[in-house]
């Protein structure tokens, strides 16, 4: 993991699930994680079990601009840069009736999905540009490739992650950066809350962190454009 160590990760969603187990892992790593979350005890939680001088956070909501221009500006006055933005915070709720889904549940999804992506993207590229290098990683989802018919305004908003990440890609890549999209499928997360879905075949967040790190720990001149992955078990009979 050498391509890892010390490098200045800035992570999104780090208060449970694929967020927390990725920093616990680039913090084991050796790198530096700057994380971000809504939830002021989930980062106290995540700052008591990692005990280390390499992790700093930021109270904030990725749909909020002066939230993430806050968050951004607290990781370089902490670590003195970013090398690397993970967009992992999302949301998804079902839309089984379309006819009688409400705007504020479509406006949540859109508003962190998407919103929350191109918000940080825009502040990490601040930083990244005048380098000519840096890497922008992306957890979609395998929604973002397959639609849904119980959660059509979940997919939508993959969809529009996807292709803003993509046309990311276009703009950036000649400039040195690198942008890569993670499609994972159903994650045994608080996503899922108490909704009865077999989560015995789901990944695991750890799991996911794992094919992170193995992105991250590629060296510099290896672009990993997309990487869509599921558990096989959950297309078991």
């Amino acid at each position: 993991m050498s391509n890892i160590e010390d490098k200045i990760i800035f992570i999104t969603g780090v208060g449970s699930g694929i967020g927390r187990a990725t920093t616990l892992k680039l913090l084991a790593a050796g790198a530096k994680v700057f994380g971000m979350s809504r939830t002021q005890a989930k980062l106290d939680r995540l700052e008591r079990e990692a005990a280390s001088d390499r992790l700093g956070v930021s109270c904030g909501d990725v749909r909020n601009e002066p939230d993430v221009q806050a968050a951004f500006s607290a990781c370089v006055e902490r670590f003195g840069g970013i090398d690397v933005l993970l967009n992992n915070a999302g949301i998804g709720e079902p839309t089984t009736d379309l006819s009688e889904a409400p705007l504020d549940k479509f406006e949540r999804m859109f508003d962190t999905n998407v919103k929350g992506v191109f918000l940080c993207a825009r502040e990490a590229l601040k930083i990244m540009r005048p380098r000519k290098s840096g890497h922008i990683l992306t957890v979609i989802s395998m929604a973002g490739l397959r639609t849904n018919p119980v959660a059509p305004v979940y997919c939508a908003s993959k969809f529009g992650a996807r292709g803003l990440s993509s046309g990311l890609a276009d703009q950036v890549l000649a400039e040195g950066i690198k942008v890569t999209d993670l499609n994972p499928g159903p994650v045994d997360t608080d996503y899922w809350g108490d909704r009865p879905v077999p989560r015995e075949k789901f990944l695991k967040a750890e799991e996911v962190a794992d094919v992170i790190l193995f992105v991250l720990s590629q060296p510099e001149h290896v672009l990993i454009r997309e990487i869509n992955f599921d558990n096989i078990a959950f297309f078991k009979k």
